[in-house]
């Protein structure tokens, strides 16, 4: 691996999941399969923005509720509402699919039902409340944690799961090798120690809801798809900013 594919791939992985101006792909682009390993660095990017809008918003007399959903705005700019979008398509598919084909099918609808407002609802209300109710605490580091992590578990996801489609970015993405892991884990455990190692628990949470919800497409269509692993990263993320508010809470 070279210098300049290393760059490809992570430019790849911009791309995809941030509407960030990084410039246009090389074509061909690199597989996809390939640039999975950059995805949890996006988190460092979506953290970063979460964080900043949030303390600035807070420092210019905000009130803690309104600066939690100014940031959370914020980050679904940055990414286009891609998460929150297959989080949403994910609860339509499982709420209203008779059989696996069907729920496919409803999950491929550009449509939204009620099981996905209602799913984009709790998610977005649940985080925002927690993060006025984490307030001043919140670090850079914390940001950074949970942006990367959310991340990190769309990726062990891609390891663990086999495509629920013959096409799609769930088969794009299909066996990716456990290595692809290792730098975002790598970097989410920098980010721990940085948080002083307290956070264990935060990730341990999100990692409760990853699970869960993998093994919930597992059994109700047969792996994953692109869907699946935007609502492992949207409800993880959220798991994370509920997790640190408790933690506080405890403290």
């Amino acid at each position: 691996m070279t210098a300049a594919s290393i760059l490809r791939e992570l430019q790849l992985a911009f791309v995809l999941l941030t509407r960030l101006p990084v410039g246009k792909l090389p074509d061909p682009p690199p597989p996809l399969a390939r640039a999975v390993w950059a995805f949890p660095l996006t988190g460092l990017v979506t953290g970063a923005i979460l964080w900043l809008v949030f303390t600035y918003a807070l420092a210019f007399g905000s009130p803690p509720l309104v600066a939690a959903f100014l940031a959370l705005g914020a980050v679904i700019l940055l990414t286009g509402g891609l998460h929150h979008d297959g989080l949403a398509d994910l609860a339509d598919g499982l709420g209203g699919g008779r059989d696996k084909d069907h729920a496919l099918e409803i999950m491929r609808d550009s449509r939204i039902g009620s099981y996905g407002v209602l799913a984009l609802v709790f998610a977005v209300t649940l985080s925002g409340a927690a993060l006025a109710e984490i307030g001043t605490s919140l670090s850079l580091a914390d940001a950074l944690l949970i942006g990367v992590s959310s991340r990190l578990y769309m990726v062990v996801a891609m390891w663990r799961l086999s495509p629920a489609r013959d096409n799609g970015l769930g088969k794009q993405v299909s066996a990716v090798p456990a290595h692809a892991c290792l730098p975002g884990a790598t970097l989410a455990i920098i980010l721990l120690v940085w948080t002083g190692g307290f956070k264990l628990l935060v990730l341990g949470l999100m990692a409760l809801i990853a699970v869960f919800l993998a093994r919930l497409a597992r059994q109700k269509i047969g792996g994953q798809t692109g869907d699946v692993l935007g609502a492992i990263q949207s409800s993880s993320e959220s798991a994370g900013l509920i997790g640190l508010a408790m933690l506080g809470a405890l403290q």
